[in-house]
């Protein structure tokens, strides 16, 4: 039980974690994506500049006064294109590859050619001399080294992250286990006290339930009144007999492996349960029946086991009303053994389903002291069932019936 706490405690601290490393990265990148494309397109607009100066008006057509260092554009996978007043090409420096489309438009683009992305800043062009417009110039730069220092980025804050939540994995187990320990302790003393109390209890219960037998045994100096009396004294006597009995059972078996290892015969447990429980079902007008696979073992304790189908049939018994089936099947699956419980009765709500291995718990309908209960069995079924390695699940609807399957792992003589 503790462990499963510990490993949701773990699992919601890392997706927390998660949760905020990522937002962190995501702003991260937000910005520097921002700063970097700013930059970017800042350096492109002063070059669109420094070429607008070098171009002049001659004749009716656009002279290029001082060639760029073509070096340097190629260096910077740059390129330049001069453009007169109607948007015709004139001139062009730099890196063929970023040819972009003819249509000028005035401003900074984002465009693709080929597999490259290509971003381009347009400015126009005016006349030093008379200050007329004259035509236009756009320069251009590959995207290729942005992206690749975008993939850079990503890659070490995905690794960062990576490796942060590995290593707020190992410091998480530490302290989740820290964290857990107290419980732990007061669970374990809460244990002690239970199975002391329980323990304790046993000889004054036993007390009071033989003086009662006795006074009922002869009734011929009391009155009737009396006579009822003792015999509630008896039956409360007797249950809370058997509630001390289970909280002492599962203080002694909660979460503890089971140690008693003995080859259990499971189909001959199931049909003794079956031919014990037979008259009780016809007196109840119910049809008992069952389907088992024959020779099927398992390794653990006998008394458990049959306990556990006890409290699985009882259950069944009693939520099933007059003219109900219960039917008990046994099979193997696998490396598995599985017994499915499944009956007619009431059903268990959806929203209960959750909360029916729960100690003391109980639907509703049934919370009654005189059925006799304790709202234990299920909880120490499912204990016994852990305990061997295996699990109960339950399906159910309303008014139609439940069916509790145990999965338990079969003994190699299967």
């Amino acid at each position: 039980m503790f462990e499963k706490i510990r490993r949701r405690l773990l699992l919601s601290y890392l997706i927390v974690l998660s949760l905020i490393l990522g937002g962190f990265a995501i702003a991260v990148r937000i910005v520097f994506t921002h700063s970097l494309h700013k930059q970017q397109t800042e350096k492109l607009a002063a070059l669109a500049q420094v070429a607008a100066a070098n171009a002049e008006f001659d004749n009716g057509r656009i002279k290029i006064e001082n060639d760029l260092p073509q070096d340097k554009l190629f260096e910077n996978h740059q390129a330049l294109n001069w453009f007169d007043t109607k948007g015709n090409l004139i001139e062009k420096q730099g890196q063929d590859i970023l040819s972009l489309p003819v249509h000028v438009t005035e401003g900074e683009q984002i465009n693709t050619v080929g597999k490259n992305r290509v971003q381009s800043v347009t400015l126009p062009i005016i006349s030093s001399d008379d200050k007329q417009f004259i035509g236009y110039v756009r320069a251009s730069q590959s995207l290729e080294e942005f992206d690749e220092t975008l993939n850079k980025l990503d890659l070490g804050l995905g690794g960062g992250i990576v490796v942060a939540l590995i290593i707020s994995s190992v410091g998480g187990i530490w302290l989740t286990r820290q964290a857990m320990q107290p419980i732990e302790e007061s669970f374990e003393r809460l244990k002690q006290f239970t199975a002391d109390a329980s323990h304790e209890l046993r000889s004054p219960l036993m007390a009071i339930k033989s003086n009662a037998g006795v006074a009922l045994k002869y009734p011929e100096g009391m009155r009737e009144s009396d006579a009822e009396k003792f015999q509630a004294i008896s039956s409360a006597t007797n249950q809370m007999t058997r509630l001390t009995e289970d909280l002492l059972f599962l203080a002694r078996h909660d979460n503890i492996p089971n140690r008693s290892k003995e080859t259990v015969n499971l189909s001959s447990i199931l049909n003794n349960l079956v031919q014990l429980y037979q008259p009780q079902a016809i007196a109840k007008q119910i049809n008992l029946k069952s389907q088992l696979t024959e020779k099927l073992y398992l390794l653990g304790d006998t008394n458990q086991i049959t306990r556990l189908f006890t409290n699985l049939i009882q259950n069944a018994i009693h939520y099933t009303p007059s003219e109900g089936i219960v039917e008990i099947t046994a099979n193997r699956s696998a490396s598995d053994i599985v017994v499915n419980v499944q009956d007619t009765g009431v059903g268990i709500a959806p929203k209960d389903l959750g909360n029916i291995f729960e100690r003391f718990w109980r639907a509703d309908k049934s919370r009654s002291y005189n059925s006799g209960g304790s709202g234990l069995g299920l909880a120490i079924a499912q204990a016994i069932a852990q305990n061997h390695g295996g699990l109960i699940t339950v399906t159910s609807q309303l008014g139609i019936g439940s069916c509790f399957t145990v999965r338990l792992p079969a003994s190699s003589l299967n």
